[in-house]
């Protein structure tokens, strides 16, 4: 079926609390940015994705459901100080509002748990984490 498929299938073979996760982060940067394709922000949100997702399926391909996995929201770190000085003057309670503290929130929680697993990585925990589907 291919690497995004194998990818997936792995992600959610591995309990409801990582296929949960993964699904909001789905959610709030695939299907979400593409109510607010109109707008520079929601381009980027989906740009990063893409970008993101290329970056892990390489990963995967090559490695396997390995920590390294995270390099692939490096594209983050730009793009959440970013969407947060756009936030000045868009009312809160605005959905459009609503869903860019959601990326950043979630995105940014996301960025610590990739710091961290990246790290433990580099510093030698180079076996698969999750078991292949």
């Amino acid at each position: 079926m291919g690497v995004p498929f194998d990818f997936m299938k792995t992600m959610f073979v591995n309990g409801v609390g990582l296929a949960t996760w993964i699904a909001l982060l789905l959610l709030v940067n695939m299907v979400a940015p593409l109510f607010f394709v109109s707008t520079i922000e929601g381009q980027l949100v989906l740009a990063t994705m893409m970008l993101g997702a290329l970056t892990q399926m390489m990963v995967f391909r090559s490695r396997g459901f390995v920590r390294l996995l995270g390099v692939g929201h490096i594209y983050w770190v730009p793009l959440l100080p970013w969407l947060w000085t756009r936030l000045d003057g868009v009312p809160s309670l605005e959905p459009f509002a609503m869903w860019m503290v959601a990326v950043i929130v979630l995105n940014g929680v996301s960025l610590i748990i990739d710091v961290s697993d990246v790290w433990r990585y580099v510093s030698g925990e180079r076996a698969p984490h999750l078991t292949s589907a």
